[in-house]
């Protein structure tokens, strides 16, 4: 990472700052919007500030171990996840490419979106030797999902990951109020294949694909989650889509635990929905996820610095965790339990940056 990265950012919400100043109006809202009232995505905040610390002492926490466990496949460097988002390269012209080299370097993975460049070949040849996973919009019948799978796989992907949760193409009023929705929607067509998806379907590719590490991204109740289990699913991944889909759905941390216990240890069980700090993450970690997704927080880093920026958000967000886990009396994310939460009254009422008070103060500006 260049020493001016660093000097420049010595905070997270810096990097908000600089992606703000360096993006047009309208990609901003892109990135920071959901879906018509925003309440979901409220909720993703709400529900990380509704769980306070119990902290142990006296515990010698004089070296703590940060890293986390990829799919049994390797440790990395945190438990996180740089989650699949759509058109990347409207943050930087490299997309998932300069986004995956960024993770590769830190150590940690990235989930590529089927909708952003370089496309699916580009992101793994841009990234040979990192961790990483494909996410796939169903826009065709079995014949579709099944050559994605097999040329995920002929790029060396280690999973594979089908999202559940776009039925239908929401109505992210920021975007349709500036008449900005031709770009989004000419890559949501052919939808109908993805209203039509049903558990028929999963069933089909987990046949077809025996040794295929299969992940369904956008479970949101138990329920489904016994079912996912059910089908084979080696990864349940809760996540209302960053509040971008269903309006009034519950928050993602809200959700974790029923989810948790549904699959009771048969499946593992990864999160996304409002990360924004290193305390964020303990608290997911502690309700049982075992790999975190970040969105909306390492774009902010890709449009403010491109690679340097993606890899200073990691850096930052990796010191943030290690404060948090020594203060709480752990050394490694292994130490941290459930009992060490406990549920409260919010302080700060939920805002897309509620938790970066300071891209507010005077001197600063926003």
């Amino acid at each position: 990472m260049s020493t001016e990265a660093q000097e420049q950012f010595q905070t997270l919400h810096e990097l908000v700052k600089a992606a703000k100043i360096r993006l047009n109006a309208n990609i901003w809202d892109y990135l920071v919007g959901a879906t018509e009232t925003e309440t979901t995505m409220l909720r993703n905040r709400a529900a990380l500030d509704a769980w306070a610390f119990r902290p142990r002492v006296l515990r010698d926490v004089s070296a703590v171990d940060s890293s986390g466990d990829f799919l049994g496949k390797r440790r990395i460097r945190l438990p996180v996840a740089l989650a699949p988002v759509g058109s990347l390269d409207s943050f930087d012209p490299g997309g998932a490419a300069t986004a995956g080299r960024a993770a590769a370097e830190f150590g940690v993975p990235i989930i590529v979106s089927s909708v952003t460049e370089p496309g699916l070949e580009g992101s793994a040849q841009a990234n040979p030797d990192g961790a990483k996973v494909f996410q796939l919009y169903v826009r065709g019948g079995f014949d579709f999902i099944d050559e994605h799978i097999r040329r995920a796989m002929d790029a060396g992907y280690d999973a594979f990951a089908i999202t559940v949760d776009t039925a239908h193409y929401s109505r992210r009023e920021r975007d349709i109020a500036k008449r900005f929705v031709k770009h989004w929607r000419a890559r949501s067509s052919g939808m109908n294949y993805q209203a039509a998806l049903s558990w028929a379907d999963i069933a089909k590719v987990r046949e077809a694909h025996p040794k295929v590490t299969l992940i369904l991204k956008g479970i949101g109740t138990g329920e489904d989650a016994e079912i996912a289990v059910q089908h084979g699913i080696e990864v349940v991944y809760v996540s209302n889509h960053g509040g971008r889909q269903l309006d009034h759905g519950r928050g993602s941390l809200a959700v974790l635990p029923e989810v948790v216990q549904a699959v009771s240890g048969r499946a593992r069980v990864w999160m996304d929905g409002g990360i924004s700090r290193g305390s964020d993450l303990v608290k997911a970690v502690a309700l049982g996820a075992e790999v975190v997704g970040l969105g909306r927080l390492y774009c902010y880093g890709l449009a403010a610095a491109g690679q340097d920026g993606v890899r200073r958000v990691l850096q930052l967000l990796e010191d943030e965790v290690q404060t948090c886990l020594g203060l709480l009396g752990a050394n490694s994310f292994a130490a941290v339990e459930k009992s060490m939460l406990h549920q409260v009254a919010p302080v700060v009422p939920p805002h897309v940056h509620s938790a970066f008070p300071l891209l507010a103060h005077p001197e600063r500006g926003y």
